[in-house]
């Protein structure tokens, strides 16, 4: 359960991110009228908007309060880290990160916040109105599918905030695209396991029972102690009780294998290194190791855990049960 505690620190709660934001506004406000403890107040008001930031990072008044103090403490540097950091959270679009290069952040800092929130709003249903009102929805979304095959959301807050702008494609009828963009999200990062049950929701619904029954695997995988997969197949049972079509029948490891290595391939587009042969060839001459554990070893070891996460899965559905200790491995290297 601690992993579930770790994720659950990531989700925003609004309530929490409000209350601490009115305190830090307090403390501001305390700071301006009493200048001898100036210092005081505006340090309880910093650790305040921090903690709004840290509660609730969808809600962008709470990036403009901490951006106001570090405004008025004269702090560059540390509006400089504000910035990259949201656009960590907008999924480290390189235009974006480019715009941090040369600047004087007391300048400009906050109308490159602005600037952010305007084209990228951290809202969802504000981002999808975005959308829906330009002149053509249809190219503004294809523009949206292209900018997200280029994104990095291997952080949790990206994967969320971009994960419910997925929802709003759904909701207006694209469930291919909402399917396509949702493997990238979770290419990024697999152990998002909402995700991944809204995508088994929408094959049940679709009568794609193979790619159901994936997809709640991986939840049941990421979650031991939940069972959406054992429930889909109760309600498959039921559903063909009286009907005379014969009974449905999980992927086998052929089904699960190729699933499996199309989001590993994926993956390996956000790896940050891939082993050589050459390097592999050596590592086998010198250790006599299995070449799927040198492989993994590799992986995990420059920091590749999504792409080793899916390697190993395969390969316990291939028979290789040696390997799940690497899947659980991957699953700790997404919580730390």
């Amino acid at each position: 359960m601690s992993g579930d505690n770790a994720s659950l620190l990531q989700h925003p709660r609004r309530n929490l991110g409000n209350r601490y934001r009115s305190q830090a506004q307090k403390f501001a406000r305390l700071a301006a009228k009493d200048e001898a403890r100036f210092g005081e107040n505006m340090a309880w008001a910093e650790q305040n908007a921090r903690q709004a930031l840290l509660h609730d990072f969808t809600e962008e008044q709470n990036w403009r309060c901490l951006a106001d103090l570090k405004l008025i403490l004269g702090d560059s540097a540390g509006l400089e880290a504000l910035l990259e950091d949201l656009f960590v959270v907008l999924g480290r679009d390189p235009e974006q990160v480019g715009q941090l290069k040369g600047i004087d952040f007391l300048l400009v800092g906050g109308e490159l916040l602005e600037a952010a929130f305007l084209k990228d709003p951290l809202e969802p249903d504000a981002w999808w109105s975005l959308i829906d009102s330009m002149e053509n929805t249809d190219q503004a979304v294809l523009d949206f599918s292209n900018r997200c095959k280029r994104l990095d959301f291997s952080d949790q807050r990206a994967n969320i905030v971009y994960g419910r702008r997925l929802e709003r494609l759904r909701s207006s009828g694209r469930e291919d695209r909402f399917i396509e963009l949702s493997r990238h999200l979770l290419a990024h990062r697999p152990n998002n396991h909402e995700l991944w049950m809204e995508l088994g929701r929408l094959y049940e619904r679709r009568g794609e029972s193979d790619e159901a029954w994936l997809c709640y695997d991986h939840v049941q995988s990421l979650r031991p102690h939940t069972s959406p997969r054992d429930e889909f197949l109760a309600r498959l049972k039921q559903g063909m009780d009286g009907v005379d079509a014969g009974p449905w029948t999980r992927p086998n490891v052929e089904k699960r294998s190729e699933f499996l290595t199309q989001m590993q391939n994926l993956s390996q587009r956000i790896s940050v290194t891939q082993p050589t042969t050459h390097q592999e060839d050596e590592a086998v001459e010198a250790e006599r190791k299995d070449p799927d554990l040198i492989r993994l070893e590799a992986l995990m070891e420059a920091g590749d855990a999504s792409e080793a996460f899916f390697y190993a899965r395969r390969l316990v559905a291939q028979g290789e049960a040696w390997a799940e200790e690497w899947v659980e491995k991957a699953k700790a290297a997404f919580e730390a």
